[in-house]
């Protein structure tokens, strides 16, 4: 515990000279519910010593993470054979990054950094693209080019699948690093989260 407790405490408070009182927190309650009790050992006794990399995932469980927040293409958006579909998210804490938070377990604090370092689209055409940011918004004024950074062009409609739609699934990277406060110790972890959306595609037709 740190701050230790006072001696004379409800808490740890009647360990001796040379003893130190430790949290257990351990999920063996009733349906996994944590149930917490101190221990008094001696200085130095064979405390299980906490492991950095299971205290940054709970800093990554306290950031929420999701998936994509998926602009375009939207599924009340209308889209034609032939024609480049510009793919982009809305960036934000949850969903792009980047977001630092903190964890503390065992005297150890733990502060990681996640954000997103690649987003693969799957089109639902058996194609796939991968982007290394969030995409580029497109404008009127683009007209029918390409998306300089993330994009597609499907080349056949979506009335032979289910629904009429193509289901279209981003799959973001997550990279977390994170380095133990006060000491010298990182690492990195990879967290991977994916949102759908479904997206119909049709063809013009031309009338003479």
């Amino acid at each position: 515990m740190d701050p230790q407790p006072p001696i004379g405490s409800a808490f740890g408070g009647d360990r001796k000279p040379g003893e130190v009182a430790y949290i257990r927190t351990c999920k063996n309650g009733p349906d996994g519910a944590p149930i917490t009790s101190v221990i008094v050992a001696n200085d130095g006794a064979d405390v299980p010593a906490v492991d950095p990399v299971v205290v940054a995932h709970h800093a990554v469980n306290k950031m929420k993470l999701s998936g994509p927040d998926i602009a375009s293409p939207r599924p009340a958006g209308t889209y034609v054979v032939g024609v480049p579909m510009w793919l982009w998210v809305n960036p934000s804490a949850t969903t792009f990054g980047p977001n630092t938070t903190s964890a503390s377990a065992g005297g150890v604090t733990v502060t990681a950094t996640a954000k997103v370092t690649q987003i693969v689209w799957a089109m639902g055409d058996g194609s796939s693209v991968t982007c290394n940011g969030a995409g580029t918004k497109y404008a009127a004024s683009y007209g029918k080019q390409e998306s300089p950074t993330c994009g597609h062009t499907y080349s056949h409609t979506s009335a032979s699948q289910a629904q009429g739609e193509y289901s279209v699934t981003a799959t973001a990277t997550w990279s977390v690093t994170w380095q133990v406060n006060g000491r010298g110790e990182t690492g990195q972890l990879t967290e991977i989260r994916q949102t759908n959306v479904p997206v119909a595609i049709g063809e013009l037709q031309v009338v003479r």
